[in-house]
């Protein structure tokens, strides 16, 4: 944990991530709060004893200030805390030293996705990719890609639409049928709408989902969108159907959320890397606390598979989206 120490018998303060937050009652009839507080290099078990009702009670997903005392439970570090209060905003905390977050800037990320918007020579598809960012861009910045599983941090939605416009590219320059512009578009635009399908909590994570988020779905609001922003924009009918059919059947499967599988070229691709990409970060965010020769947990999101730490690389999620 990033704290500060304050001295020499352990005493630390900082700013963290409220994971958990749970009232209890300790057998002398005492009310003290049990909490699961985390940054961004690793998680906590906290302790604030004498809890007077009334008091401050902080919920999770909020990013607290706390000091304490460190020390040792049954072998674990836990933290005894004295102080703590919200978040102020004279406190110019700067949110990616606690919360897991991508390893590029938004804007970093936005401006090479623009970039090579511009670069388009398709001029519906630069008119139509450009003028979606122009309404959604700026709240793709540091949105979750996820609610608890790939890229769910801060940037991951940029981080992940990035990877995939990346994969696309190495695709299309194997395969000369491929329309590389068509397929980098629908992987540009393929999560957009996951910007109004999330409730994004004051940490800048995922906290549930809107309403329309769940009846409707950012696979069917995404291409609502792009048919909206196609017709203000004289779009022609043929090029905004492909984006949109991009969009509702990047998931594959009905199961999965797919409102119809994909049925043409580009929109196989994106739908296999969009599936790829999630699978690789799952898989090395996974490995990061396994040893060599030995295997993670069960991972439900992959099927119930373990996965095996083989050692020849060291797991890392970073990737290189220069």
């Amino acid at each position: 944990m990033n704290f500060k120490e304050l001295d020499g018998n352990g005493t630390v303060e900082g700013f963290v991530l409220v994971k958990h937050c749970d009232k209890k009652t300790a057998k002398n009839g005492s009310v003290f709060l049990d909490m699961s507080l985390a940054d961004k290099t690793g998680e906590i078990n906290a302790k604030m004893w004498d809890f007077r009702e009334g008091g401050f009670l902080p919920e999770a997903n909020t990013v607290v200030k706390v000091r304490g005392v460190l020390s040792e439970y049954n072998g674990t570090p836990q933290l005894r805390v004295d102080r703590i209060r919200e978040k102020w905003d004279n406190d110019n905390v700067d949110m990616a030293d606690i919360i897991p977050s991508a390893d590029y800037s938004g804007q970093y990320m936005m401006k090479t996705i623009r970039d090579k918007v511009n670069g388009f020579t398709n001029n519906a598809l630069k008119t139509l990719v450009n003028a979606v960012l122009d309404e959604y861009g700026d709240r793709m910045l540091d949105c979750p890609a996820a609610f608890r599983l790939h890229h769910a941090i801060r940037g991951g939605l940029l981080m992940h639409t990035l990877s995939i416009v990346k994969l696309c590219e190495c695709v299309a320059s194997i395969y000369p049928t491929v329309d590389r512009e068509l397929l980098i578009s629908g992987a540009i635009l393929h999560d957009v709408c996951k910007t109004d399908e999330f409730v994004i909590s004051q940490s800048g994570l995922v906290d549930g989902y809107t309403p329309e988020g769940t009846l409707v779905g950012h696979l069917v609001m995404g291409a609502m969108a792009v048919d909206r922003i196609a017709r203000d924009n004289n779009i022609d009918r043929d090029t905004a159907m492909l984006i949109e059919h991009m969009l509702i059947s990047h998931h594959g499967e009905p199961e999965f959320g797919a409102a119809v599988r994909p049925l043409f070229l580009e929109a196989e691709i994106l739908s296999e890397l969009d599936s790829l990409d999630a699978n690789i970060y799952e898989i090395e965010s996974c490995l990061l606390d396994v040893s060599p020769r030995e295997f993670s947990n069960r991972q439900w999101a992959l099927h119930d598979r373990k996965f095996y730490n083989h050692g020849r690389k060291a797991p890392d999620t970073k990737v290189n989206l220069d």
